[in-house]
C-alpha cells in the first residue's frame, strides 16, 4: 500500500503542470521529474525550504549590494561635487597665488625703482656734502685770509700810526688861532717846559679824526699829531705816563698813541688783568703794540697772548689766586663769543 500510494503520488506528481512564471528560475528545475519522485515528500519539502531561505537570503544580498551600490554612487556623487568645489577651490587659489605672485613682482619693482632714486637720492646727497664741505673749507680759508689781510692791515696802519699821538679832550674850534700844532706846543710847554725847548721834536702833520659814526656826538673829535720819528714819540708818552695828569689851558686831556682797530681791541683786553696787576702793585704795562708786561717776583715778564699767560699763571700759585677771577671771566667771555659764532 505504501507503494502504491507513493506511486500514486508520483503518478499524481507527474500529472502536475508547472506554471510559467515570469520569476527567475531557481535551483528547483535543476533536478530531474525521476529523482524527485524518489524523494521522501519530508526531504522535498525540507529542500524546498532551503532553496526558498536560500533565494531569500539572495535577494536580500542583491537588496544590500544595491543599497551598497546606492550609497557609493551616492558618495561618488559627493565625491565629484567635493571634486569639483576643490578644482574650483584650488583654481581660486591659483588665481590669488598669480595675484599674489603679480603684487610681488610690482613691489619688488616698486623697491627695485625706489633702491635706484634712493641710490642716486644718496648720490646728490654725497655730492652736495661734498660742495658743502669744500664751501665751508674755501670759506675757512678766506676767512683765515681775511684775518690774514687784516693783521697786514692792522700792521700797515700801526707802521704808518706807529710815531702818531693822540690828543683827547680838546675842545672843538680851540685850534682857530693857532692851529693844532699850535695847540700841541702849547701842550709841551703847560706840562713838560724841557721838551718844549727840544728843536729836534717836529710835528709833521696835525688833524682831528673823522667823526664817521655819530655826527651828533658832544664829546670833541681827537687830535692826531704826527711826529718825525717814533722815539720822540715815546719819549712824549713816557712823560705823559710819568705826571699822569695832563692839562690844556687848565681843562684835563689825555695823550695816547695812535693805533688801529685790531690793536686797539687786542690792548682794551687787558685792560682787566693790567686793573688787577696794577692793585696789586705788579707795575702793569700795555706795550706796543699789544704785549702785557708787569714784575713778578722781581723779574719783568712781558706775554703777547693770554694764552700764554695762563701757562705761566698755571705755574705761579701767588699770582694764579690774584687772577682767578678775572681770567675765568675772560674765559667765558671767549666761550660766549664762540657760541654766537
Amino acid at each position: 500500500m505504501p507503494n502504491n500510494k507513493r506511486k500514486n503520488q508520483g503518478n499524481k506528481n507527474k500529472g502536475i503542470t508547472m506554471k510559467p512564471s515570469n520569476e527567475k528560475d531557481t535551483p528547483i528545475q535543476d533536478y530531474e521529474d525521476d529523482d524527485i519522485e524518489e524523494m521522501q515528500e519530508a526531504d522535498l519539502k525540507k529542500l524546498i525550504r532551503t532553496l526558498r531561505s536560500s533565494q531569500n537570503q539572495i535577494l536580500e544580498l542583491q537588496k544590500s549590494l544595491m543599497d551598497k551600490i546606492e550609497n557609493l554612487s551616492r558618495e561618488n556623487e559627493i565625491l565629484r561635487r567635493n571634486q569639483n568645489e576643490t578644482k574650483q577651490l584650488v583654481q581660486q587659489e591659483t588665481g590669488i597665488v598669480t595675484e599674489v605672485k603679480n603684487s610681488i613682482d610690482q613691489m619688488k619693482n616698486t623697491i627695485e625703482s625706489l633702491t635706484n632714486r634712493m641710490g642716486e637720492a644718496e648720490e646728490r646727497i654725497s655730492d652736495l656734502e661734498d660742495r658743502e664741505q669744500e664751501r665751508i673749507q674755501s670759506d675757512q680759508r678766506k676767512e683765515e685770509e681775511i684775518r690774514n689781510l687784516k693783521h697786514i692791515v692792522g700792521n700797515l696802519q700801526d707802521t704808518i700810526k706807529k710815531s702818531n699821538i693822540w690828543v683827547l679832550g680838546v675842545p672843538e674850534g680851540m685850534e682857530r688861532e693857532k692851529g693844532l700844532e699850535g695847540l700841541f706846543s702849547e701842550i709841551l710847554a703847560e706840562n713838560f717846559p724841557g721838551l718844549e725847548k727840544d728843536r729836534e721834536i717836529l710835528v709833521q702833520e696835525a688833524h682831528r679824526t673823522p667823526n664817521k659814526h655819530d655826527q651828533k656826538r658832544s664829546s670833541p673829535r681827537h687830535v692826531v699829531i704826527k711826529l718825525s720819528t717814533v722815539k720822540h714819540k715815546e719819549k712824549i708818552l713816557k712823560c705823559a705816563r710819568e705826571k699822569r695828569q695832563i692839562t690844556l689851558r687848565g681843562s684835563t686831556i689825555r695823550l695816547t698813541a695812535d693805533f688801529s682797530s685790531e690793536t686797539l681791541q687786542a690792548r682794551r683786553e687787558w685792560r682787566d688783568i693790567a686793573q688787577v696787576l696794577r692793585e696789586k702793585n705788579c707795575q702793569p704795562r700795555i706795550l706796543y703794540p699789544a704785549k702785557l708786561s708787569f714784575v713778578n717776583e722781581g723779574e719783568i715778564k712781558t706775554f703777547h697772548s693770554k694764552q700764554k699767560l695762563k701757562e705761566f699763571v698755571a705755574t705761579r700759585p701767588v699770582l694764579q689766586k690774584m687772577l682767578k677771577d678775572v681770567l675765568h671771566t675772560e674765559t667765558q667771555k671767549h666761550g660766549h663769543q664762540y657760541e654766537r659764532r
